[in-house]
Order: structure tokens, then C-alpha cells, then sequence
């Protein structure tokens, strides 16, 4: 989980034109290929892009609706909220469609050293890949052994939101990848998010894309519902997880020009919040919550 008041900020932006090609690029190269075998559940209500119908029990969040992001620290959901989402180590909202943060493809430093060391993804030197902007090693998803090794620890962490009450999983860091020195791929990571995806449905959780725009097209795939998306209306994005979602998507805006624009384009169609970038709570000094 992360620490408590720490944001993770999304990485790793692009202009809008290096995303369309980085969308072609990406998925020429998992066209055809097997992202974790057979028998997933899929995305977003339909057969899309090789997955398989998600499973009736699975609860997707309304649309255009009230949304708060708590990931770092929990408080009383402001009036009109109807979608949250909150860290793993924190209760569900009563009432309320509440979504369960993990970080699911990077161990965080008070954590790392729980991690068996041949999980931590390394470089040629044997040396661990660190994520530098938040200290965070990389886990090694480069074969399906280790995959499925690395997946039974966090499906314990799935199984954990399941019995707090949540409706929905947000896994984090699906584009570590491309912080990964070349030694993962986007691949491995679509391969790695079937595995948790197909889990959490048999816990009849729904499961989010975390930003990562350029994997949105294989999202029956990997078996994912809705997406969770940082700052699209900042970079021009939402059009990318609107599409691949039909609208179940929920924007987190960290300015006042993010916020502006993401509500005069998608205002009356996406789940949209303005926070702090350290996702603070009510009375911390940096504490900023809007939705106009």
C-alpha cells in the first residue's frame, strides 16, 4: 500500500502524438499473442480484443457520477459522492461503489524485503530495477512461473478488498513496463493483469485499467472493466478510455486547466474529480477537492 498522504502521480506522459503511435506500436506487437492462456474473464461487457464475457455478478460503477479518490487516507465521502476509492489497508465506504487500491506491480519499500529476492526483477548485473521516483523495485514478471508466483501474493490482497466489502480492484503501476529498462514488456504486463483480473472475478470484484492508455485496446484481454485514469483530461486522453470503457471511466485532475478541461469535454459523460497530488485528507494544508 502506499504510504499514507503519498501520492503516486502518473509517469511517463506523452504529447497526443506519440500516444497514437506508441498505441499502434504496442498493439501490432500483442496482436496474436497469448497474454496469460486461456479461459479469462474479459472487459467491459462484451468479447473485445480476444477476452471472454466478465462474469454477471461483477459490478461496474455508474457513469457520470459523484467520485472521490482517497487513496491516501479515508474521511467521510463529501455530499453527492457515489463512487470512492481508497487504499487496500482502509475500509469501504458504506453505501456507496468503492473501488480497492493496489499496488500490484512494483513492492514499496517497507515491503520489498518480504519479497522473495528472485521476484524482484533485476538487471544484468543482478542488480534490482527501482522505480526512482518512488523508491519502488520492480517485480519480475518476465515468465509464467514467476508471474503466477508474484500473482498469488497480490490475489491475497484482492481477496482482502473482497472481504472488506469493495466492489472493484485498481491495480497500479500496470505501465512499469516502460520503466522497466527494456526488460519487461507489455506483454508480460497484460499477461500479469489477466492473472489478477481473472482472480478478482471469480471474487466477484470489477477490475480497473490504470492509466496506461497505450493498453487500452487489449483490455478484454486482460480482463478489465473500467478504467482509473490520471490527469486525461490534462494530456488528452479521455477519448482513449472512453471508448475502450463506454464511459465507465473515473478521471483523478491534479490542476485547475486539467479539471477545466476534462469537464468541458467530458463533463457530462465521465466520473471526474479535481485532488491534491498528495491526495491529502480534509484539514491537511494541502487538502483540495473540486468537480467545477
Amino acid at each position: 500500500m502506499p504510504p499514507k498522504g503519498v501520492f503516486r502521480t502518473a509517469r511517463s506522459r506523452r504529447p497526443a502524438g506519440a500516444l497514437a503511435a506508441a498505441l499502434v506500436i504496442t498493439l501490432s506487437a500483442l496482436a496474436g499473442c497469448d497474454a496469460g492462456g486461456s479461459g479469462g474473464s474479459g472487459g467491459s461487457g462484451d468479447k473485445a480484443a480476444g477476452g471472454s464475457a466478465k462474469p454477471a455478478a461483477v459490478r461496474l460503477p455508474p457513469r457520470a457520477a459523484g467520485f472521490d479518490y482517497q487513496i491516501g487516507g479515508a474521511y467521510p465521502p463529501p455530499k453527492g459522492v457515489r463512487i470512492v476509492s481508497r487504499d487496500r489497508a482502509d475500509s469501504a465506504a458504506p453505501g456507496l461503489y468503492n473501488i480497492c487500491y493496489v499496488n500490484a506491480f512494483q513492492a514499496q519499500p517497507e515491503e520489498r524485503s518480504s519479497w522473495p529476492a528472485g521476484l524482484l526483477l533485476r538487471d544484468a548485473r543482478g542488480k534490482a530495477v527501482i522505480d526512482e521516483d518512488w523508491n519502488e523495485a520492480l517485480l519480475d514478471l518476465r515468465t509464467p512461473a514467476k508471474r503466477e508466483r508474484v500473482a498469488r501474493r497480490v490475489n491475497q490482497w484482492i481477496d482482502g478488498c473482497a472481504n472488506k466489502g469493495f466492489d472493484a480492484v485498481e491495480p497500479d503501476n500496470y505501465d512499469s513496463y516502460a520503466r522497466s529498462r527494456h526488460l519487461l514488456t507489455a506483454a508480460d504486463a497484460t499477461a500479469f493483469m489477466t492473472l489478477l483480473s481473472r482472480h478478482a472475478h471469480a471474487r466477484h470484484l470489477a477490475v480497473a485499467q490504470k492509466n496506461t492508455a497505450e493498453l487500452a485496446g487489449v483490455r478484454g484481454r486482460a480482463g478489465l472493466d473500467f478504467a482509473v485514469a490520471e490527469e486525461c483530461g490534462q494530456y488528452g486522453e479521455c477519448g482513449v478510455f472512453a471508448k475502450a470503457f463506454d464511459d465507465r471511466v473515473v478521471d483523478i485532475e491534479y490542476t485547475d486547466a486539467g479539471l477545466r478541461s476534462a469537464l468541458a469535454h467530458w463533463g457530462g459523460r465521465l466520473s471526474i474529480v479535481r485532488r491534491d497530488r498528495d491526495v491529502s485528507t480534509p484539514g491537511s494544508k494541502g487538502y483540495v477537492r473540486k468537480v467545477r
